[in-house]
């Protein structure tokens, strides 16, 4: 029988995270670690991973680092295989790594440069495909997979085609992901966020203007650690019925 607990039960799992070193994924992994998680994160960033890892270990937590690039098939699968190496398991993933492209919101489709498209697509779809495809040939029977969509997969604002493309993306991705490996036990869902402080939303800023909260009727802008917690439900044992679903975290956004 599933457990029937609430409470986000991680203790001894080994999760593997993407964009780990910082943001949304950086407040992801020290929630898992901190409650008891091993994990497991890749990032592009050397340097922010050598500070993660300082970070967790420091914290009695147990982590492992790899510089990726998500866009790589072959970097990618070397990560799940060593995650595996190390901790002897996989028992869950978050595909968090994400971009917006230097024109976010002000290039229209009819302006659109391929450059920027490709790239785009690449890191947000290519890169969470990538992913789950190495993830589900490691992962245990009764793991769990949570890909980062966006409010921006669920509707469409003018300026950011590519963007918005990717995200609509990433949640048929996961839908479908969802009902190819049910009969595991292996649930795959993904998560919405509205505005969220994150140094992605600092890029996007400098890139488009002043951003403010959207359309929240919580009138803030959401925290990294808002984001994570919901990400580390879906990841638990708490959520043992729940797949092939795409969470809104966006203060009401999309009410």
């Amino acid at each position: 029988m599933p457990s029937t607990t609430s409470s986000p039960t991680l203790q001894g799992k080994v999760i593997a995270l993407t964009g780990g070193a910082s943001g949304i994924g950086l407040a992801t992994a020290k929630i898992l670690a901190s409650l008891g998680a091993k994990v497991s994160i890749a990032d592009v960033s050397a340097e922010a991973l050598e500070s993660v890892a300082k970070d967790i270990k420091g914290s009695g937590g147990e982590v492992f680092t790899k510089v990726t690039d998500v866009r790589k098939r072959d970097m990618v699968e070397a990560w799940v295989r060593e995650t595996v190496e190390t901790f002897g398991a996989l028992d869950g993933a978050a595909n968090l790594a994400g971009v917006i492209g230097k024109n976010h919101g002000k290039m229209l489709l009819a302006d659109h440069d391929d450059e920027e498209w490709d790239f785009v697509m690449d890191v947000n779809l290519k890169g969470v495909r990538n992913c789950m495809r190495a993830q589900i040939n490691a992962i245990s029977d009764g793991g769990s997979i949570v890909n980062a969509a966006s409010i921006c997969g669920l509707i469409g604002l003018k300026g950011c085609s590519a963007y918005c493309a990717s995200k609509h993306a990433v949640i048929g991705l996961t839908r479908s992901a969802a009902k190819e490996v049910g009969s595991r036990n292996v649930r795959v869902n993904c998560i919405a966020p509205g505005v969220t402080e994150t140094p992605m939303l600092n890029q996007s800023t400098n890139a488009s203007g002043s951003i403010g909260i959207g359309g929240a009727v919580i009138e803030r802008r959401g925290q990294p650690e808002e984001i994570a917690n919901a990400i580390v439900f879906l990841l638990s044992q708490g959520a043992s019925f729940i797949t092939g679903q795409c969470y809104s975290v966006d203060g009401g956004w999309n009410a």
